[in-house]
């Protein structure tokens, strides 16, 4: 693992938000490739992984993005937390209009129930949508963290961001196979449910390079750079992901996933970091 971060740390940010942003559409692919072996999955599994999905999601806003964002920033008490406030809130505020504005449906919901704008794209084109919008923040949270360590930042160092690609990583495993598999139990063909599924993290590396690059550029706004994707990400599981993981009875389940991927992600991020 030393290895690894030493070779992430001389790559520069740019490069290293790139191949680990790679990484993490990779594993997305690789969930979904298990379409190819199965054609259906019992919801209790699904629950299990969307909670731990959210897990990971809100150990890393946390011990990831929002602790280093305070501890880059100067001063004391209230002026120290005030840059965090604010990127976060933005975050939050900037899902919520993607989230108005962007047609899409969310993995258990019937089309019936597709949020955004009223359109008749078919089912498989909102599903990639609501993930796609899920892992914008995830991706642009790998480049701003890698842009930190480069910058030399307190609180941000390369085995950080390391810890914050695999922790995404992982979780984008089941994220992938959550959308091919509903999918290919319509009856949607194998190669296409693959598609689909691996599609929703093309955005992540696009949105790890912006990131990198714009923390190198305007150093400033690293802090409120930090919160922003925390703001998001965290917004993403209030709004989507807890809310699918309450609507049958394997509620019990997908809380101890969601402990399950706190964990993970905790341990990765103080491990590594």
């Amino acid at each position: 693992m030393d290895q690894l971060i030493d070779w992430m740390s001389e790559l520069g940010a740019v490069k290293a938000a790139l191949f680990a942003t790679l990484f993490t559409w990779f594993l997305t692919a690789a969930g979904a490739s298990l379409v190819f072996f199965f054609k259906n999955m019992h919801r209790k599994w699904f629950d299990g992984m969307l909670g731990f999905t959210g897990g990971v999601m809100v150990a890393a806003s946390f011990w990831s993005l929002l602790a280093p964002a305070i501890e880059m920033t100067a001063g004391e008490g209230f002026a120290k937390v005030v840059p965090a406030a604010i990127g976060f809130g933005v975050g939050a505020l900037f899902l919520h209009l993607l989230d108005k504005l962007t047609p899409h449906l969310h993995i258990n919901f019937t089309k019936e129930n597709a949020e955004g704008p009223k359109t008749d794209w078919h089912r498989s084109t909102l599903l990639v949508l609501a993930i796609t919008l899920h892992n914008i923040p995830e991706g642009l949270a790998v480049g701003v963290l890698f842009g930190a360590a480069a910058l030399g930042m307190d609180g941000a160092t390369v085995g950080g961001a390391v810890a914050l690609a695999i922790g995404i990583g992982i979780q984008n495993f089941p994220e992938g196979l959550a959308v091919s598999m509903p999918l290919r139990r319509q009856g949607v063909s194998r190669g296409r449910s693959f598609w689909f599924g691996q599609l929703s993290a093309v955005v992540e590396p696009i949105a790890g390079v912006i990131g990198a690059l714009a923390v190198m550029q305007m150093q400033p706004i690293l802090p409120y750079a930090l919160a922003f994707a925390a703001g998001a990400m965290i917004y993403v599981v209030v709004e989507e992901v807890i809310p699918e993981t309450q609507l049958d009875k394997y509620t019990d389940f997908a809380t101890l996933g969601f402990i399950g991927g706190f964990l993970v992600m905790m341990s990765l991020d103080v491990g590594l970091g």
